[in-house]
């Protein structure tokens, strides 16, 4: 590394966090102002809201659109240096094109171990925060309709044996308030039977245990019947309290190695759909690749001096970015609503760009 790369790998950092903050800040009065109504309904203090709400969204949406900052701070400064002829000048002096390039290779490396670090524990746990507040007092206030009946009953397969049922769970208090019920079932016949008014997870032991209450239990052997009564029973089973509710957000709350458990679990209980798992598991993985192509290409494409300067560059760049959003969104759609592989749907918008990179090289003065 020497001044000149220095110089681009500083200039590439500062603005590439002038514009993360600019965008984050443009993104936070355009929510402010979709969601004041809801604000002024969950009749929170404008503390509660920063804490509750805005401490997960920043992070959420900061990863979300991190790799499209990056390549738009990339072409928007090598756009300015090609703009004042530094770019003619560095390869005028025997450098060669790709040596040039080595400053933004460094750059998306450094932003793409930023983004990986991130993905992998800090956005999770933003997340977490962002949906409680969401499913709290956003989702409440849209979906809620008085004529209808509400219901939150989940069933699941949770061994080969073993079927749980449970109404109206609160993933926030890892509890029910409604009936929980557990059927075992052998070569097509009921032969254990397990009710409850209510289950409480126990948080007080680090083992899966569950306390339930007014508890009912019958076993079944033949035309034989044994029934226990139990006011209160603490028992140990299979599963957590994120296996109990349809969360639309639990593959965003999750950090990745808790990810792949659960992925694991649910492919050995034979679960369908988790898809959207599989997709949310291998982009992790492949976003912070994307960060090093599109720094790459936004280096190559504002390398060039034209006509119109930056304006011609930005251009370029927003329809680049606006080509790979509309791809990412549709190789996840036909990943999670049919049977295209998970692994191909997260890295196909890599693999296309990893091209259009390789054509503005080839095509690039050197």
């Amino acid at each position: 590394m020497k001044k000149i790369d220095w110089y681009i790998l500083r200039t590439f950092t500062v603005t590439f966090f002038f514009v993360l903050l600019l965008f984050t800040i443009i993104g936070i009065v355009i929510d402010i102002s979709e969601k004041t109504d809801d604000f002024v309904k969950s009749g929170l203090t404008t503390k509660q809201i920063i804490t509750q709400y805005y401490y997960g969204f920043v992070p959420r949406i900061g990863a979300m659109l991190f790799p499209l900052w990056v390549f738009i701070a990339a072409i928007f400064f090598t756009s300015k240096m090609a703009g004042r002829s530094e770019v003619i000048a560095i390869l005028a002096s025997g450098t060669s094109y790709n040596r040039f390039l080595r400053p933004y290779l460094v750059g998306g490396l450094l932003f793409a171990s930023m983004l990986w670090l991130m993905q992998r524990y800090i956005v999770p746990r933003a997340n977490e925060i962002y949906s409680v507040f969401q499913v709290t007092y956003i989702d409440k206030f849209s979906t809620y309709n008085s004529l209808l009946p509400q219901f939150n009953t989940t069933y699941k397969k949770i061994d080969s044996l073993s079927y749980v049922g449970v109404n109206s769970f609160d993933s926030s208090r890892k509890a029910s308030t409604g009936v929980f019920s557990l059927h075992r079932i052998k070569d097509n016949r009921l032969v254990y039977n397990l009710r409850a008014e209510s289950i409480r997870w126990d948080t007080t032991n680090r083992s899966n245990k569950w306390v339930l209450t007014n508890a009912v239990e019958r076993t079944f052997n033949g035309l034989e019947e044994t029934v226990s009564f139990y006011p209160s029973k603490t028992m140990n089973f299979n599963f957590t309290p994120v296996d109990l509710r349809l969360d639309e957000y639990a593959k965003d709350k999750l950090s990745t190695p808790e990810l792949k458990q659960f992925i694991r679990r649910e492919e050995m209980r034979g679960t369908e759909g988790i898809n959207a798992m599989k997709v949310e598991l291998y982009k992790r993985d492949a976003t912070p690749f994307a960060v090093i192509i599109l720094a790459l290409i936004g280096g190559i494409v504002a390398s060039r001096k034209v006509r119109g300067g930056s304006g011609m560059h930005l251009a370029i760049g927003i329809v680049a970015a606006a080509a790979f959003v509309l791809l990412d969104r549709f190789s996840t759609i036909f990943s999670t609503k049919s049977n295209f592989p998970p692994l191909i749907a997260a890295w196909l918008p890599n693999i296309i760009f990893t091209g259009v990179a390789f054509f503005f090289y080839r095509r690039a003065p050197k």
